[in-house]
């Protein structure tokens, strides 16, 4: 069992009775997930040896997608889905930021204001791009993800983009971007701060009312960035590490006893390793705060890494691959999941049947041996 897990088996119920009604059922969710996570109270996967034909019993995992225990196989596969779409071009990483001043509205008001978010970042990129200043490429592909979290668990909600460095122009050619320049971000940020304005005001007007007028003021430093990232296949990877779970990894609790619980965590800016030590229920409540809502997809693909544009991104590969002279790019490859294997002659062993919570206890009746 992890030691997120633990923690969540330890504290968890207590957390519940401690807030009650001001828990959002979905946070109870993940709660009762986790504290359910492969102990056989969500079921049973039974494997059989074609060889020596003994039988493995494992329990089910949740498979919520903010449990850090059952995810390692999604992000594999999602890593293996986005690099079969890189095209043979420089790839820029963009980042918008909420200033302080709209936190707090925008935790009380999840999917409204993390829906505004992807659409006016999107749209801010999409129209600088497509000046001819900068770029001047009418379809260019870049996709984003939902990060909510600091280096400490606090709340923090951004939006990573990877884009890519050009796009086809108005005859349905490309045109590429300078190696290290995409947008001017003096000009990212103000773009992005009026429509995500514009788009409040006019669509939710009575949250709209509830944001302070200070956080709209021109002088209010609104955080955009972009960087080049070179082929973005490291700007992949980093992003699949948070796409199917929250920041925090099982490496970086150091400590749980003395109702404490130790983080390890780097200093944003200098990198230096630093501890934090928190309670049980602040870790949950840090740890809570980033459940999205449900249903809400926190990945979203645009332009030519848009769905529909799976052929068209196909035919790009190809053919930039032949003007630069090179081979057409490859499969990359994917991490091979461990295989179960028998316990007395090792030989791989095969799914059999999967037993459902209610089946498990009569599995578990006429079984010569029960779960582990």
């Amino acid at each position: 069992m992890s030691t997120i897990q633990t923690i969540f088996r330890q504290h968890g119920d207590e957390y519940i009775r401690a807030f009650g009604e001001a828990i959002p059922q979905s946070h109870v969710k993940v709660i009762k997930a986790m504290q359910q996570c492969r102990t056989g109270e969500r079921g049973l996967h039974v494997f059989e040896c074609p060889d020596c034909h003994e039988h493995h019993i494992a329990n089910s995992s949740c498979g919520n997608r903010h449990c850090p225990v059952c995810q390692n196989k999604k992000a594999s596969q999602w890593v293996y889905r986005q690099q079969s779409r890189l095209l043979p071009c420089n790839y820029f990483l963009a980042t918008f930021t909420l200033p302080e001043e709209l936190r707090v509205v925008a935790r009380s008001h999840q999917r409204v204001m993390y829906d505004a978010m992807f659409k006016q970042s999107a749209s801010a990129l999409h129209t600088l791009e497509a000046d001819k200043r900068f770029v001047g490429c009418n379809i260019a592909g870049f996709f984003g993800v939902l990060h909510t979290w600091g280096r400490q668990l606090q709340y923090h909600p951004h939006v990573h983009f990877i884009v890519t460095g050009g796009g086809l122009n108005a005859n349905g050619l490309w045109k590429s971007s300078h190696p290290k320049f995409l947008v001017p971000v003096h000009a990212l940020s103000p773009v992005f701060r009026a429509r995500l304005r514009d788009a409040i005001k006019e669509k939710h007007p009575e949250l709209f009312k509830l944001i302070k007028p200070a956080a709209w003021k021109w002088s209010k430093k609104w955080v955009a960035h972009s960087e080049p990232v070179g082929t973005g296949e490291q700007a992949y990877r980093y992003l699949a590490r948070y796409v199917y779970q929250v920041y925090l990894s099982e490496s970086a609790i150091l400590r749980h006893d003395d109702g404490c619980v130790t983080l390890r965590y780097r200093k944003s800016g200098t990198n230096e390793p630093r501890t934090l030590r928190l309670v049980p229920m602040e870790f949950l409540r840090r740890f809570l705060q980033h459940v999205l809502p449900s249903r809400f997809c926190k990945v979203r693909h645009y332009g030519l890494h848009h769905s529909s544009k799976r052929a068209t991104i196909k035919l790009l590969q190809a053919a930039m691959s032949f003007a630069l002279g090179r081979d057409l790019p490859k499969p990359p490859e994917i991490e091979p999941l461990p295989l179960m294997t028998c316990p007395l002659c090792e030989a791989v062993m095969t799914f059999e049947r999967r037993y459902t919570p209610n089946q498990r206890l009569s599995f578990e009746s006429t079984s010569p041996r029960g779960p582990p």
